[in-house]
């Protein structure tokens, strides 16, 4: 049994596994994929019409080799991977021979297509690689995924989306702090009942040309929302809502299930989650052993006694126990909160990313088996994406997005002035990064964002020239008012006027002005937190005293709060790429 309580894979041996098809120029996976009959004879999927089964079992599939080599093969079409060769070396001498002798033996068929490039080969082997470090973690599931659906367990949260949209994707990942399951002993807090000690909402562009992953600190104080939770005996229990209470409390706490941690951070960002993933300790380290090992950075020598991390200052490639404890330590880096460790996640996360996404981990059929199986082993999802199919579909759809346009940042906070051990929301930064990424905006500028027509900035106007006549377009009763009063008091601009109700409603607020008046229309602009999109510039110079026009659309909620989300990351908010290589633990 493992981590989850779900049982072992059955025995095979990947390097047994993998063909080359010369009709297609490609390698492909044949499993068993029925029970032995009667006579011990295992049937056999093949990976083109013209291979002829393989029948029996290795001895005799041996016998068969061993007759191609002195000839046979000019009808079977396949050859093996270098891996299955390598595999069988050990005092196998004839078996080698029959290898070598495999392509010579050829000569009597059609002239096969080209292989396919490595990054052809890659595509085949490696199209979830994006989708996140557990979901790219299935990557070469895709041809295995009967063998490992055994691996997956699944919690019934009662939504159950589809496992692909054609819009943006959100995906909550959570990292427990249980201790039960194997692997996990010694860690996370004794007796815990599995609180959400890490939590990643990432979301993916309707485009796939780019993510965000947003951090939320543990110990933030918020308002967790009632929540239906499934029950052994098939009942449904509705846990009661809090407020005021640490984040990672809305996991395993009264007996709440990831539904409940769903549920609390779409309430908190305003962004609909899709799927999602947990998983425990014992991921850390087999996935990051999987893969060879993860690089990481440490600005300093690190020695912290609570999560037994020692490292010198300078880059080291680490997996395992010392994996585990390079995302645990916090003690002895940056102020020793959980702020500090999630910077230290996100740079492994990033790292780990750019390793499943290489050439080394894309072109080993083995690694890329660890990896799969590590992978659906340390996962436990919604009933969405419940099988290694349907996780191998999200992985695919996922797969289009670049490293380069992955951007993790941290959900702002503040110092809790009631509980120095706690933190609350940052809202004048938090508001503007959700209503982002709610707009499908991107923290990180992609080529299509580098592309477009760039303009110079117009010198923004001071408030005493700043003339504007406000009409309510869709907004709350007395929106109109509500901003002039704003932007007389506040903001020091007398010339503007409330103009009663627009003529017509509008969803989306919107600033009309002239040529002649875009420095004023700049410090309109940036004062309410408008778009670019909000920005409309009418032919002609207006005259002297004649106003823009400002019509509050639907999605106007109040004066001085953003109208609209922000061309760029919000200033003060925590954020790195992961494709920076240079990023290290101070």
């Amino acid at each position: 049994m493992d981590a989850q309580g779900r049982g072992q894979a059955g025995d095979i041996d990947p390097a047994d596994q993998w063909v080359f098809d010369p009709n297609t120029g490609n390698y492909e996976l044949r499993l068993d994929t029925g029970a032995k009959s009667a006579s011990g004879q295992a049937g056999r999927r093949t990976a083109a019409p013209s291979a002829p089964p393989a029948q029996g079992g290795r001895k005799e599939r041996r016998a068969q080799e061993r007759g191609r080599s002195s000839g046979n093969d000019r009808d079977n079409p396949t050859r093996e991977l270098p891996a299955q060769r390598n595999r069988r070396a050990g005092g196998r001498a004839g078996h080698r021979a029959a290898a070598a002798a495999a392509p010579a033996a050829s000569t009597g068929r059609r002239k096969p297509k080209p292989k396919a490039s490595g990054k052809k080969k890659a595509l085949y082997w490696g199209a979830g690689a994006m989708g996140f470090v557990l979901v790219a973690g299935c990557t070469g599931a895709y041809f295995v995924y009967q063998h490992l659906d055994g691996n997956i367990s699944k919690v019934d949260v009662g939504i159950n989306n589809e496992a692909v949209t054609d819009g943006p994707v959100n995906i909550l990942i959570m990292g427990t702090d249980s201790r039960e399951g194997k692997g996990n002993d010694g860690y996370g807090d004794m007796g815990s009942v599995g609180h959400a000690d890490t939590t990643i909402l990432m979301h993916v562009s309707k485009d796939r040309t780019n993510a965000t992953a947003l951090s939320i600190p543990r110990d933030m104080i918020t308002d967790i929302p009632a929540c239906p939770t499934k029950q052994e005996n098939g009942s449904t229990k509705t846990v009661p809502g809090e407020t005021g209470v640490r984040f990672n409390t809305s996991l395993g706490q009264e007996g709440r299930d990831p539904g409940c941690t769903w549920r609390t951070v779409e309430k908190m960002t305003g962004l609909k989650i899709n799927h999602f993933m947990m998983a425990d300790f014992n991921a850390v380290k087999e996935l990051s052993t999987a893969v060879g090992g993860v690089e990481v950075c440490a600005g300093k020598d690190i020695d912290d006694p609570k999560s037994h991390l020692k490292l010198k200052a300078g880059k080291h490639t680490v997996q395992g126990e010392q994996a585990l404890a390079f995302v645990r330590t916090r003690h002895t880096v940056g102020t020793g909160s959980d702020l500090s460790r999630i910077e230290l996640q996100q740079q492994f996360l990033s790292s780990m990313i750019r390793k499943m996404k290489s050439d080394d981990t894309l072109s080993d059929p083995g690694k890329l088996w660890k990896l799969s199986n590590a992978a659906t082993k340390a996962l436990t999802v919604d009933t969405g994406i419940g099988t290694a199919s349907k996780l191998m579909d999200l992985a695919k759809d996922l797969s289009r997005v670049n490293v380069k346009n992955v951007t993790f940042a941290t959900v702002p906070v503040l110092d809790n002035p009631d509980d120095p051990a706690t933190v609350i929301l940052d809202k004048a930064k938090a508001d503007p990064l959700f209503k982002m990424v709610q707009a499908d905006h991107s923290l990180t500028k992609t080529k299509k964002d580098k592309a477009k027509k760039k303009t110079k900035p117009a010198t923004k106007a001071p408030a005493s020239e700043v003339r504007v006549d406000v009409t309510n377009g869709g907004g709350p009763i007395g929106a109109a008012q509500e901003t002039v009063d704003w932007l007389q008091n506040t903001k020091g601009a007398p010339l503007s006027t409330n103009a009663g109700n627009a003529s017509t409603t509008l969803d989306a607020t919107r600033l009309e002005y002239a040529p002649n008046q875009a420095g004023q229309a700049a410090t309109l602009a940036e004062w309410m937190g408008l778009p670019q999109s909000a920005l409309k510039e009418t032919s002609g110079d207006a005259g002297a005293k004649v106003p823009m026009k400002l019509i509050l659309g639907k999605d106007f909620t109040g004066a001085g709060e953003p109208v609209g989300p922000p061309d760029k990351t919000p200033d003060g908010v925590q954020n790195v790429n992961a494709d920076n290589k240079n990023v290290c633990a101070k």
